[in-house]
């Protein structure tokens, strides 16, 4: 066996968290759809079944009960199945580690099999709870103590590809796997919200530790609404962006048209096309703009959204036959009589904190070297 496998327990999550070290969630799978780690994956010791019987016995019968009905419900070929899985993992990710909710019986009973087949792999202590405890105490001081400033922009103005050519930035539609607008949904959906804050506290770390944080430089963030999508800014984090400078990029309506022709039409198409396949790919790319428009229809009032949706139908139907150019039509008059005049009263309530305005090489510049 190899010193280069034989590596202790560990509670260093900032090692963890800024180098994206590997880690095998042993939790159910229920657990980790309800929120893991950017570079954790679910290999879990029980399934929920298995689970839910498990705990039943202990509510019932105690502990030594328990941990005997989860011996019976894994073995033979169902933990031959499970253990091979590990062991893969092991040997495609030597430095990683593994871990359950509280560094219990569940990472232990794994650690222990994975042991007993060769291979020595360390556990993280204190589980899952550990590390969330962790990154939210280093999040909630990051809000506080981090300098932020915000870009903002009309919608079509494309502030993610700049945010995104800075190195001091952190794209939270990314994170979010979000556009941000109604029509920003993804094909491929959205993490669930523990996974996204997750994700953004991991994120605000490695910002603190980059170059750019070690000098100094503010760290920027898109100016956003509560939701993305379905996923909630934490208050404590929004709050922070709503105390910090504001930058303003400044594009021709033309170019937020072409820009957002191009992604939420073209781009989206092909998102469905790589989601679902060619077949039907246009059938579910319309239902999701039709969908976004209803969405919005309140807000537009019945005449406008009639209006609105009527060309939405005539530029699917000529998309159909190979025109997508009429779509817009229809992007133009939302972006002007809907995003444009919610954007202005949103941004009334901003300009004391305006410290810059300008085109995109101007703003780049500026954000770029902000302290």
């Amino acid at each position: 066996m190899s010193d280069q496998i034989a590596r202790p327990d560990t509670n260093d999550f900032l090692n963890i968290f800024l180098n994206d070290i590997p880690m095998i969630d042993t939790r159910a799978p229920i657990e980790f759809k309800k929120g893991a780690f950017p570079t954790s994956v679910s290999l879990p010791l029980m399934t929920d079944q298995e689970r839910a019987k498990v705990g039943t016995c202990y509510k019932k019968f105690g502990q030594d009960e328990a941990i005997k009905l989860g011996h019976q419900l894994v073995k033979g070929e169902v933990k031959e199945e499970r253990l091979n899985k590990w062991l893969q993992f092991t040997e495609e990710n030597p430095q990683g580690y593994l871990y359950c909710w509280r560094g219990g019986l569940r990472s232990q009973t794994v650690q222990r099999w994975i042991s007993e087949a060769g291979v020595d792999y360390p556990r993280i202590t204190g589980g899952y709870k550990a590390m969330r405890t962790w990154i939210l105490g280093e999040f909630e001081r990051q809000c506080r103590d981090m300098p932020k400033v915000v870009l903002a922009g009309k919608t079509g103005c494309n502030k993610t590809g700049l945010l995104n050519s800075l190195a001091n930035s952190i794209d939270l539609e990314g994170l979010a796997n979000h556009f941000g607008s109604a029509f920003g949904k993804r094909p491929d959906g959205q993490p669930s919200q523990l996974d996204f804050e997750n994700a953004l506290a991991v994120a605000m770390l490695k910002a603190e530790h980059s170059d750019a944080g070690k000098q100094g430089l503010r760290t920027v963030f898109e100016d956003e609404s509560m939701l993305i999508g379905r996923c909630a800014l934490p208050p404590v984090f929004r709050e922070s962006l709503n105390h910090s400078p504001v930058v303003l990029l400044e594009t021709s309506l033309e170019e937020r048209i072409e820009h957002s022709f191009n992604n939420y039409i073209l781009s989206k198409l092909q998102d469905w096309q790589a989601q679902v396949g060619e077949d039907d790919a246009f059938t579910r790319f319309s239902h999701d703009l039709v969908d976004s428009l209803q969405r919005v229809s309140k807000r537009l009032g019945g005449v406008r959204y009639k209006q609105l949706s009527e060309q939405l139908d005539s530029a699917l139907q000529a998309h159909k036959n190979g025109d997508s150019e009429q779509h817009k039509s229809w992007i133009t008059a939302l972006l002007v009589d809907y995003y444009d005049p919610m954007y202005e009263y949103q941004l009334q309530k901003k300009l004391d904190r305006v410290v810059f305005k300008g085109n995109r090489e101007e703003v780049s510049a500026f954000l770029a070297a902000m302290r």
